[in-house]
């Protein structure tokens, strides 16, 4: 599952990517200074995009912590999305990749294999995530997984879903019901390359 991931892209970028799509970015808390990074890590600060007062074309882009603490007071950090409605406090991942790791092919080498995924042909994509108040951290995120789609599939047995860029406004709208859109990318959507 994913535990790691990337953004190179600043904050007027996004803006102008959700613009294409007729969303107009806020930044009730300021334009973040978002530094180019190559890992996200758990409990790491990433930005997201969610929902203003239920207004389909506008939406806000602030700076929360990824995962926030269960129960067992693990980081909940990627949440499982079957069988669930998602009616509130959805909100969008911005990333233009994200990685997975594997048991090495060479038995000499001690750390895993990583692999980076990217989205072909676009520069950033969403995942679909939840966020929430938590009287330990504040408000929080967590990305929804899914069954493995066709590109992921030979690399782990589950997957963070990544959104058709034509549904991210519908994941901001709590109207959409979440099963709609909560799917798995056709083979060939995605590029991976073994970067450690």
């Amino acid at each position: 599952m994913c535990n790691d991931y990337r953004l190179m892209v600043d904050a007027a970028s996004i803006a102008k990517d959700f613009a294409d799509l007729k969303i107009k970015i806020r930044f009730g808390e300021g334009i973040p200074n978002l530094e180019p990074r190559e890992d996200i890590k758990i409990t790491d600060v990433g930005p997201i995009v969610r929902s203003i007062d239920g207004v389909r074309d506008e939406a806000e882009l602030v700076q929360r912590r990824w995962s926030w603490p269960g129960p067992n007071k693990r980081p909940v950090y990627n949440f499982r999305s079957e069988g669930r409605e998602f009616t509130s406090n959805r909100c969008l991942i911005i990333a233009d990749g994200f990685y997975e790791f594997t048991d090495p092919k060479d038995p000499k080498k001690k750390r895993k294999d990583k692999w980076l995924f990217t989205r072909k042909d676009e520069p950033i994509f969403c995942i679909a995530g939840i966020w929430r108040e938590t009287p330990e951290v504040g408000q929080a995120f967590t990305m929804l997984t899914t069954e493995p789609g066709p590109d992921i599939a030979p690399y782990h047995d589950r997957q963070i879903v990544i959104l058709e860029r034509g549904a991210w406004a519908d994941w901001l709208d709590p109207a959409v019901p979440a099963k709609s859109l909560v799917k798995p990318l056709p083979a060939g959507a995605l590029s991976v390359e073994q970067v450690g």
